[in-house]
């Protein structure tokens, strides 16, 4: 039985790679916080319904001992690297501990695989963030990067860490680099959940507008069940290469604003207010991702539409809210 490490297992997509792996007859491993042990109900609740199944280890992604210590107990044949600080807008307010957490976090596992488990094969979780202000579009596994934020400056960094692990000791290390990814299991700070959310909170008349930014930023939206079965991809095949993951369609903010509010039957107009505080400080402002490679090399490819998506976070938000109108 081959052993998987999650790092970020409490995330959406750690959420949907655990079962992923459970279903190929892994077992699955998953580091937490251990502010999640304290919390499960608040913390754990994406995998709450699996916690029988899989192994949780507390430790901190700032602590080199504790991952060192973990990775020596379990010597896990594959190694997801997940855990990061996620979030665009709040690396422009706290740049220092997304830089020095995402970083580090990277470095401290692949130091330890190197040295406890090396030949596990390990994926780096990329990020379409990376490419910033694109040269060309769509971008694929060539294009410059050119990063617009503390996240993705982070983000360019693991992976340029990521590629000095494969080619000066060998390992089998790899970047996915994936263009944005949803679902219901999304974190509420998140634009696409705010805006889901919204159409759900308003339709049933628990809230009267939304405030957005920026409408116009296009991005290349997928789902997540999606892009952790293209991560697992990766590591099965039999050269650790990068490889770009996306639709290779790009929408707008408003158009996803459009179709979530048409998914309630209301017209997003009525209800929308335009926040200036919510403009990033430097925004990107086209993201379109090239995954030929990964269709060629990996038979990869995305099967949840743009407006089915964008209608199974609607539907999850009105279920979830006419349950527990007051959260």
């Amino acid at each position: 039985m081959k052993k998987a490490l999650i790092t970020g297992i409490t995330g959406q997509d750690g959420s949907y790679l655990s079962e992923l792996l459970l279903e190929k007859g892994y077992e699955v491993h998953g580091v937490v916080r251990r502010v999640a042990l304290e919390q499960p109900l608040a913390r754990m609740w994406r995998i709450r319904h699996i916690l029988d199944k899989i192994h949780i280890h507390s430790a901190s992604m700032e602590s080199y001992a504790s991952i060192f210590d973990i990775v020596s107990d379990v010597k896990p044949d594959e190694c997801y690297h997940l855990a990061a600080q996620s979030f665009v807008s709040y690396s422009f307010e706290d740049e220092f501990s997304t830089i020095n957490t995402n970083l580090n976090g990277t470095h401290y596992v692949l130091s330890a695989i190197k040295r406890q488990a090396p030949k596990c094969r390990f994926y780096f979780a990329a990020s379409s963030e990376m490419f910033g202000n694109v040269k060309e579009s769509p971008q694929n596994e060539s294009t410059p990067f050119h990063p617009r934020s503390p996240y993705g400056i982070s983000k360019m960094a693991g992976f340029e860490l990521t590629r000095n692990y494969r080619e000066a000791y060998a390992l089998f290390a790899l970047s996915g680099i994936l263009f944005n990814h949803e679902s219901p299991r999304r974190g509420a700070e998140f634009v696409t959940r705010k805006i889901t959310s919204a159409a759900a909170r308003i339709k049933l008349g628990l809230d009267k507008e939304i405030r957005l930014g920026n409408l116009e930023a296009r991005r290349d939206w997928g789902h997540s069940k999606d892009y952790v079965r293209a991560m697992w991809l990766m590591l099965q095949h039999q050269e650790p290469e990068d490889f770009v993951i996306a639709t290779g369609k790009s929408h707008s903010v408003r158009d996803f604003l459009e179709t979530a509010f048409s998914c309630v039957g209301l017209d997003y107009h009525d209800y929308l207010v335009i926040d200036k505080d919510l403009y990033r400080p430097s925004e990107v402002n086209v993201l379109q991702g090239d995954a030929s490679k990964a269709r060629r090399k990996l038979g990869w490819e995305p099967t949840v539409s743009f407006e089915d998506l964008v209608k199974e976070m609607v539907e999850s938000d009105l279920k979830w809210y006419s349950r527990s109108p007051a959260r």
